[in-house]
């Protein structure tokens, strides 16, 4: 374990796997730590130098106060690569950790390798949605919020077969800090990458869930079709599929960080 300063924010940082590798850095998704991408590590860390670390207002990293911006989280992940003396890594981001990689894909291309984004947008228009969300959770707290995301983040199916993967799941989500998820849930609502993908010159994956309501499909599609050479794969799984799929995921992700 590492704690890296980021503007006087501790970010936890943990460093896995082969060191003399290339580095493949992990980003999780709003209201998760480090821990979603356990389902990836047996795979991951034979072949890779795997940096994960939780986003500021989330698990072992520090809260400051909301709201944030996607630069600044963006800044946080580059002085986690700072903090490391790592000049450039393969970057593989789901959902938020997709959004802070286009960020850092188009502002930051010396940084980056490759670029797989995940189960992301590059744009959100129900901004109205995000604000009535941000307000339960000031209201309610994190407990009604985690029991409406497990129904975006996953089929029915999967929610049945996997009771304590869902329980898990839904007990991460329901200890993000409030200040941690209103920050970011701001930094999501507010983003607008849409001008930033023709600038991502890495050689870059887009992955989408087949059955993902909150970054569908099409979603995926409008990164690919801006985003240079770009890559495109659809799996059968919701929003969080790297928990859903996990073996096609990692399956796909290394046939992407492994090619010529």
């Amino acid at each position: 374990m590492a704690v890296v300063q980021s503007g006087g924010c501790p970010i936890h940082v943990e460093v896995t796997g082969s060191q003399d590798a290339p580095v493949l850095m992990l980003c999780n998704s709003l209201a998760s730590t480090m821990a979603m991408w356990d389902p990836q590590l047996k795979a991951l860390e034979p072949r890779f130098r795997v940096v994960r670390y939780d986003r500021r207002g989330h698990g072992g990293s520090g809260v400051t106060a909301p709201p944030y911006s996607m630069e600044q989280l963006a800044g946080d992940a580059l002085a986690v690569m700072d903090g490391l003396l790592l000049i450039k890594v393969n970057w593989l981001g789901l959902s938020m950790g997709g959004m802070e990689g286009q960020w850092l894909g188009a502002n930051a291309p010396q940084r980056i390798e490759r670029l797989i984004l995940s189960n992301t947008s590059s744009y959100v228009a129900d901004k109205d949605g995000w604000n009535q969300r941000l307000q339960v959770a000031r209201d309610k707290g994190l407990d009604p919020i985690a029991e409406a995301t497990i129904a975006r983040w996953f089929t029915s199916g999967f929610i049945a077969r996997e009771p304590a993967t869902i329980a898990k799941i839904k007990a991460m989500i329901a200890a993000t800090p409030l200040d941690g998820f209103i920050g970011c849930g701001s930094a999501v609502r507010d983003m607008d990458h849409r001008n930033l993908l023709a600038k991502i010159t890495a050689p870059t994956l887009v992955i989408a869930g087949r059955h993902d309501g909150g970054t569908p499909p099409e979603a995926g599609e409008f990164i690919r079709d801006r985003v240079p050479g770009a890559k495109f794969a659809l799996l059968d799984a919701a929003h969080l599929s790297n928990v859903e799929a996990p073996e096609k995921f990692t399956e796909t992700v290394l046939g992407f960080l492994n090619a010529k």
